[in-house]
């Protein structure tokens, strides 16, 4: 009888390792030349397959491209709702989510960078659906928001569809300092000090206020110049 260590794959796992080991290459190239600026030809080489068997698994880059984002996407949003589902204050739940982002990065930073880059940023994005995978992680998040609402753990007036916007558009930001270099990504600190500082600008605000919307103040447009007048409601 066979034992587990020594079993022949079957032809199902076979064929999805190799797809596996394709989106893995696709990352590594992705990464280093950009969408465009690579081939199918680079993908097959860094596999290590035939240039053909790439077709076999995908049509063509962009449903590479499309891939990449799903399979690295689907395993980020397992990890965020793991975090939202827990009975904790929100503070520990932001903080969570925050961790999760920049755990993500420090285990594949190669695949945070497409994620961002060529699928956030650049036209080549436009093959993915990523106004519906973002719009989803946004429902969850504002679900969070809301739920803390009605237990007193967040102000009222505030709107969780942006708050939750904001939280997500402060953990790409701050994963964008390391993806463009502008932190130094090797740097095991200074990743840890960014992850830190993302919760606890959402958590506090930059300055710290805690104002009110009654009290804030707000910017009004006088002969070209500014001037800033305490709102009255």
């Amino acid at each position: 009888m066979a034992t587990p260590s020594s079993r022949k794959p079957t032809r199902v796992e076979r064929e999805a390792e190799r797809r596996k080991a394709i989106l893995r290459a696709a990352v590594e190239v992705f990464s280093r030349k950009g969408f465009h600026g690579c081939r199918i030809a680079d993908v097959a080489r860094e596999a290590g397959v035939a240039y053909g068997l790439v077709y076999h698994y995908f049509k063509n880059k962009d449903e590479l491209l499309e891939s990449v984002f799903s399979s690295g996407w689907a395993n980020f949003l397992a990890r965020v709702q793991a975090e939202l589902g827990r009975d904790t204050h929100l503070t520990a739940r932001i903080r969570s989510v925050v961790h999760v982002a920049f755990e993500a990065y420090r285990r594949d930073p190669r695949g945070v960078k497409v994620l961002i880059l060529e699928v956030g940023r650049s036209p080549a994005g436009g093959a993915v659906n990523r106004g519906s995978a973002f719009t989803q992680v946004v429902a969850l998040a504002a679900q969070m928001f809301a739920d803390a609402q009605g237990r007193g753990e967040l102000a009222a007036h505030l709107d969780p569809t942006l708050c939750a916007t904001m939280l997500f558009g402060a953990i790409e930001m701050g994963l964008t300092t390391f993806v463009l270099g502008l932190m130094d990504k090797k740097d095991e600190a200074a990743i840890d000090r960014a992850r830190d500082q993302v919760a606890e600008t959402i958590l506090n605000g930059l300055t710290g206020a805690r104002a009110s919307v009654a009290e804030a103040p707000t910017w009004t447009e006088k002969s070209g110049t500014r001037s800033k007048v305490a709102r009255r409601d």
